[in-house]
């Protein structure tokens, strides 16, 4: 057997035409994973009453089964209860019109806010405890001493969980093809099929995985590096 390298090529170009919704799969899901994150870590750090017990479910409950069961628990169970709530207050929303990319963002954003709830929180208790009472000798409250002084030090820390917290969501994007979305490895899957040569589709698409995935592991250094300026004693 032997590897057909011009066919490689051609299938990068064809599956490179997934990328863009590849990552907007990948990176909105993270963006709003960080706010709800954000707030997840800081219920369950201060024990927020009542909530801060649902937290500890959430995030338990999300870290603890599989992605792809969430996709599946949305993507059937989510229009499910729109339906039923749209009858019973005459909304008039047919979930039937509802693109199936807005049910998989929402399985993959609440994903990713428990993972980002255990990653905010191990930065945010990374910060010298000292630093907080400084800030509020000085008359700081805690939403200011967090804004100011807490998280873009516990950011610091954070970055490369980030980095890696990205990474496994741009290999997670393939469940999205389950749902008949046409993500990169799904793209390369319907190339291969068209035209049999399934091991060089396979690895233009792993090409394309790997290019994204050291784009991210630089962009990361050079944050790291940016942010973390503080720990050398300050900037030049």
């Amino acid at each position: 057997m032997s590897i057909d390298i011009g066919f490689i090529v051609t299938a990068f170009f064809e599956i490179l035409d997934a990328l863009p919704l590849t990552l907007v799969i990948t990176i909105v899901p993270l963006l709003f994973g960080f706010v709800i994150g954000v707030a997840t870590a800081l219920i369950r750090m201060y024990k927020v009453k009542v909530l801060h017990r649902i937290a500890d479910a959430y995030v338990s409950f999300l870290r603890g089964t599989p992605i792809i069961l969430h996709v599946f628990l949305i993507y059937w169970g989510l229009p499910l209860l729109i339906d039923k709530l749209s009858t019973h207050y005459g909304w008039g929303i047919k979930t039937a019109s509802i693109p199936i990319l807005s049910f998989v963002l929402t399985a993959f954003s609440l994903t990713a806010g428990a993972y980002m709830s255990e990653i905010i929180r191990s930065g945010l208790l990374a910060v010298n405890r000292g630093q907080i009472e400084a800030a509020y000798s000085v008359g700081m409250s805690t939403p200011q001493a967090l804004r100011r002084i807490v998280l873009p030090q516990a950011i610091g820390v954070i970055l490369p969980n980030l980095c890696n917290l990205f990474v496994g969501f741009l290999h997670t994007s393939t469940f999205a093809f389950t749902v008949s979305q046409m993500e990169l490895l799904g793209k390369a899957s319907v190339v291969a099929s068209n035209n049999l040569k399934f091991l060089e589709a396979f690895i233009a698409a792993a090409l394309i995985y790997w290019g994204i995935t050291v784009v991210a592991e630089r962009l990361t250094a050079y944050l790291e590096k940016k942010v973390t300026k503080y720990n050398r004693g300050g900037v030049t």
